[in-house]
C-alpha cells in the first residue's frame, strides 16, 4: 500500500475498486473486513481530495477565461 499523500488518482481509484471487491466478496474476518472498510474510505477520501482539486482548477481557469475571478458573466458581455 502506497502512502495516501503520494497516491494518484487512478491508482486511489483502483485499489479502491479492488477493496471494494473484497469486501463483497466475504469470506474475511470481522477484523479484517473492519481494516478493508477504513481503507476504502482512506481511498475514497483521496479520490473526493484530487476530484475537488480538479474541479477548483478548472473553475479558475474558466473564470480566467471570462475576464477574471469575482466578475461575473454581465461583466464580460457590458454593451
Amino acid at each position: 500500500m502506497a502512502d495516501q499523500d503520494t497516491l494518484g488518482y487512478e491508482q486511489a481509484r483502483d485499489e479502491l475498486v479492488d477493496v471494494v471487491r473484497r469486501l463483497e466478496a466475504g469470506g474475511s474476518t470481522l477484523e479484517e473486513s473492519l481494516a478493508l472498510w477504513e481503507r476504502g474510505e482512506q481511498l475514497a477520501k483521496v479520490c473526493r481530495d484530487w476530484l475537488e482539486g480538479a474541479r477548483a482548477r478548472l473553475d479558475a481557469a474558466l473564470a480566467q477565461e471570462s475576464g477574471g475571478a469575482g466578475e461575473g458573466p454581465e461583466a464580460a458581455g457590458e454593451e
